[in-house]
């Protein structure tokens, strides 16, 4: 697309280090369609940053301005919107120079300077081991309510530091590198956004399994290639079949597995590559959901289908959004090969997962017809579910570990799908039992169960659940959850609930002795003006007095309200609880009895 006759911005003169990707990146912006206003915002946020940043260096020796570049670009090519990425621009100006974000919000706006100080706070982590990962999750799951983007800025801004690593100190490379594949691939994989969760885990593989990593580039290398030119070979017999049948093709393409994620596969097949039969996959983009299946059928008339190895996940997509249909077959030769049919619209999300849905919401601003016109939108209920349920989920943990381990558990590790017998879908972690199903269902079915059916018979209650399983929960009035279920559940959401319940059981007893119980309450507030009088008040109306509050604020982004007070019953204590979550600004209670 020719360059705008008024942007002089892209005919100035940059530093040789600098020009061809800054020219690169507005390019690309305007080639997007984006109007003037947007290009003008990017190129003041990329000004105000260059000059910000001015004589700085980066660990590399380049000049610190490349970092927020990089970052920028990739949003643009994730189609984000225009705060966003002038947010990428400026994300580091608040936390490495002298400018605030004050000034950020009287240059550019209350939007892009709530996004900039959201990635700064992300930032400013003082803990080491599981504390310090731990708050960070948590302060990430606090921006994923507030707003989205920080948190995919965030995720971009360490694709770049990743990319950067190897002029860290050893010691550095290999902490940041597992806690990139531990906690920011996972979270991009959850987040739907494959590609970058892909591209995070490849950079750290070299790190944290230095010995893994070269011996898988030194065997997969020739079947990379090998893969590749049978692929290439299988692709215009495919063009052609679909043309016959009128199925239109919008782009047939390999996609190459990537080394991480082949690297996890084949543990789980005794280290045999010859036993995958994804590395290199061919993919086609068609325009309905018809086609799909369409494509698939013709698939299966020209080459058989390998038993059990057809996947339909537009009908039953996976928990973090992705939809398409695999099937893999024996192609020319006899040979294995997976073939993925979707959607342009499956494919935006498949690569970007809940930043396609971001890039779509604008999208639909400039183009309110967008509907009519038989675009769907990205988001998927499951999904947007999820994050509220992340959110809310992380404030019940008062131990770091515990909230890290179960974290892992339930949200990134691999999921399965089980069904009730009226056919409601639910995802749990792999190795799941009729317990976890009954906690998922609903609390009250899992303190209450006495036994389950999976597919109609029956089965005992540490019965590990698979894919496609239909459960059917047995359950008696006044039955109460076993003790012992806890060293057979594998979800974090039943190990909480059983253990809630025993510690209640636990806690009445301990409420019952004379003169009642000393709690410690542990409330993580955002500090405002009036929250100490608001909490006072929330005592107050309980008719409980507080014996003594301390503030923690070292090392801590978020205060922590200390407050001792003696309760007489486990009533009064809960009516309590649930006045302090309701306050202003408390984002977690927790607590322990003295």
């Amino acid at each position: 697309m020719a360059l705008s006759k008024n942007n002089k911005f892209l005919q100035e003169e940059h530093p040789p280090f600098l020009s061809n990707g800054v020219k690169e990146l507005f390019e690309m912006a305007q080639s997007q369609g984006r109007p003037d206003d947007e290009i003008a915002l990017l190129r003041r946020a990329y000004e105000f940053a260059r000059k910000a940043h001015e004589g700085q260096k980066r660990k590399s020796g380049a000049p610190f301005i490349s970092h927020p570049l990089a970052t920028a670009e990739r949003l643009v090519e994730m189609r984000l919107d225009a705060p966003a990425i002038a947010a990428a621009f400026l994300h580091d100006v608040c936390e490495d120079t002298k400018y605030t974000v004050t000034d950020i919000q009287k240059e550019f706006g209350n939007e892009i300077a709530f996004i900039v100080e959201g990635v700064t706070k992300l930032n400013k982590i003082k803990y080491k081991g599981s504390e310090r990962t731990a708050e960070s999750l948590r302060k990430m799951f606090l921006a994923i309510g507030e707003d989205i983007r920080i948190v995919i800025l965030k995720l971009v801004d360490r694709v770049h530091n990743m990319e950067t690593l190897s002029f860290l100190p050893p010691e550095k490379q290999k902490r940041i590198a597992l806690e990139t594949i531990e906690i920011y691939a996972s979270l991009a994989y959850r987040l739907g956004m494959t590609e970058l969760s892909g591209d995070l885990e490849d950079l750290a593989f070299p790190y944290v399994y230095p010995a893994e990593f070269e011996w898988l580039t030194q065997n997969a290398r020739e079947r990379y290639a090998d893969l590749d030119r049978y692929i290439q070979s299988i692709k215009p017999l495919l063009e052609e079949e679909l043309k016959k049948e009128n199925i239109e093709v919008i782009d047939i393409h390999a996609r190459k597995k990537h080394k991480y994620s082949l690297y996890k596969k084949l543990l789980k097949y005794d280290m045999d590559i010859e036993k995958i039969t994804d590395i290199v996959a061919l993919r086609v983009i068609v325009p309905s959901i018809e086609a799909c299946y369409g494509t698939l059928g013709v698939i299966h008339k020209l080459w058989p289908p390998l038993p059990g190895k057809i996947k339909d996940y537009i009908a039953l997509p996976k928990p973090n959004g992705y939809r398409s249909l695999h099937t893999t077959v024996f192609g020319p030769e006899g040979k294995p090969v997976e073939i993925q049919m979707r959607t342009p619209e499956m494919h935006a999300e498949a690569e970007s997962g809940i930043a396609a849905h971001w890039a779509y919401t604008e999208f639909k601003k400039r183009e309110p017809n967008a509907i009519k016109k038989g675009r769907q939108s990205f988001a998927h209920k499951n999904q947007t579910a999820w994050i509220q349920q992340l959110r809310d989920w992380q404030k019940e943990f008062e131990s770091p570990n515990e909230f890290l381990e179960s974290l892992k558990i339930d949200f990134f590790k691999n999921r399965i799908f089980v069904l009730t017998p009226k056919g409601d879908v639910f995802d749990l972690p792999e190795g799941s039992t009729p317990v976890d199903f009954a906690y998922h269902v609903h609390t009250q079915i899992g303190n209450t169960t006495t036994g389950a059916r999976v597919n109609g018979k029956m089965v005992a209650l540490d019965h590990p659940l698979r894919n496609g399983d239909i459960v059917e929960i047995l359950t008696q009035k006044n039955k109460k959850p076993n003790p012992d279920w806890l060293a057979v559940v594998k979800s974090g959401e039943a190990r909480k609930k059983i253990a809630s319940f025993v510690r209640k059981m636990e806690e009445e007893k301990r409420f019952q002795k004379p003169g009642g119980e000393m709690v410690e309450f542990r409330l993580t507030v955002h500090d405002r003006v009036g929250l100490l009088r608001d909490v006072s008040q929330a005592f107050a109306l309980a008719h409980i007095n507080m014996k003594s509050v301390v503030t923690e604020t070292k090392n801590r982004t978020f205060p922590v309200l200390i407050i001792h007070a003696l309760l007489k019953n486990r009533s009064e204590f809960e009516k309590l609880m649930i006045k302090l979550k309701g306050v202003k600004g408390v984002e977690e209670v927790g607590y322990k009895l003295l």
